[in-house]
């Protein structure tokens, strides 16, 4: 495995996890179930996304460094 696929274990349950706080259905209209679900499946994944991908070129820089 990849040190990517290992941070992409590790952060995408801490994000779903902060994401947990957060009453996503509020912001949405009643009985919009769904989307409210696919919203923050979506935010969940590009969070998780950046999150790696800055870790994994941070870890890169420093490396040079």
């Amino acid at each position: 495995m990849t040190i990517k696929t290992i941070l992409y274990i590790i952060i995408t349950p801490i994000v779903i996890w902060a994401l947990d706080s957060v009453n996503i259905n509020k912001i949405f209209k009643k009985n919009r179930y769904y989307q409210a679900r696919l919203f923050y499946l979506i935010l969940t994944l590009s969070l998780s996304y950046l999150i790696v991908n800055f870790f994994y070129d941070f870890s890169l820089y420093t490396k040079i460094a």
